[in-house]
């Protein structure tokens, strides 16, 4: 009776655990076997959203778009394992371009990280390669309409700022402690560990090479893993039996929302629009917790967006 009040207790466990991996299966073509499907496709959304949506409310609509350009947002990190590749994103720059794209049509993006397409056609353009099934007239051409696209230059509108930088920390293991109680095999264990990363972007005029304005933020991840098991004999059966649970937030997504905040500060000091009130409406968990010096200090050396430059 023992050893089947044992055996049906480890078949439990076993059953809970695969119910709690259970996804859905379907077959999406006769003759196919079924395959796992997951959940559906959605926007990828962040905890800046809000942020973007009330900033976007803010800028005066009247005022001419501004033309900003993406260049390299590279991960200077160095952080390369052989197994896992990468430890960041190795897409910085579209992180960047998608945190503009969030602003409407107050900002106008100019296409300068991967220009390749464009500066293929110009070039079968420059030697009358290129059409688009109609005939062209061109003055001073002899024999009539032409089926190249003509160029008369001047075509790609220029920027008033990029945009670059990169993602420069990853510190691993900044904090860690736990704790693991084991009494003739059987205990639980819980462990918590804190990891960081830091982003350095900055915005340039691209007509002088000015560099208008600096921002370098870090951002801190807490995991936790906790569980609990026995490892022992009964009778002559031995028993390894573990249960568990872990969680972090997403690194990748910590980056993204990192760089979103800093274009949103970039962004807001040549539109002369403090983003600092939409930062503010965050939920308490999601704003720095900063102590009585350091508010003070960020309150006493913070400059108007719309300050010009020394």
């Amino acid at each position: 009776m023992i050893g089947a009040a044992r055996f049906t207790a480890v078949a439990m466990v076993a059953v809970s655990l695969t119910a709690c991996a259970s996804i859905h299966t379907e077959q999406l073509a006769a003759g196919e076997a079924a395959q796992p499907v997951g959940p559906p496709v959605r926007d990828n959304r962040t905890p800046m959203d809000p942020v973007f949506a009330c900033f976007s409310t803010q800028l005066p609509t009247k005022a001419k778009a501004l033309v900003i350009g993406v260049g390299e947002v590279r991960d200077y990190t160095g952080k390369f394992s052989n197994l896992e590749g990468n430890a960041v994103t190795q897409g910085g720059a579209l992180m960047v371009t998608s945190a503009l794209g969030k602003l409407g049509d107050r900002i106008r993006l100019a296409e300068r990280f991967d220009p390749s397409v464009a500066e293929r056609e110009l070039l079968w353009m420059d030697k009358r390669q290129l059409g688009d099934g109609e005939q062209h007239s061109v003055p001073g051409q002899p024999g009539g309409p032409v089926k190249w696209l003509p160029y008369f230059g001047g075509s790609l509108i220029g920027s008033d700022y990029f945009i670059v930088g990169g993602i420069t920390e990853v510190n691993y293991d900044l904090h860690s402690g736990g704790a693991e109680i084991g009494v003739n095999g059987v205990g639980p264990k819980a462990r918590v560990f804190t990891q960081s990363v830091a982003v350095d972007l900055r915005i340039v005029d691209t007509r002088s090479l000015i560099v208008v304005k600096t921002v370098s933020l870090t951002k801190q991840y807490t995991g936790y893993e906790i569980g609990a098991g026995t490892f022992r004999f009964f009778g002559s059966n031995l028993f390894d039996i573990n249960i568990g649970a872990k969680g972090q937030e997403p690194l990748q997504l910590g980056i993204r929302t990192t760089l979103e905040e800093v274009t949103l500060r970039l962004v807001g000091t040549v539109l002369k629009s403090d983003p600092e009130t939409c930062l503010a409406s965050r939920p308490p968990e999601q704003r720095p917790r900063l102590t009585g010096d350091r508010i003070a200090a960020v309150t006493t050396h913070r400059r108007d967006p719309g300050q010009s430059l020394p």
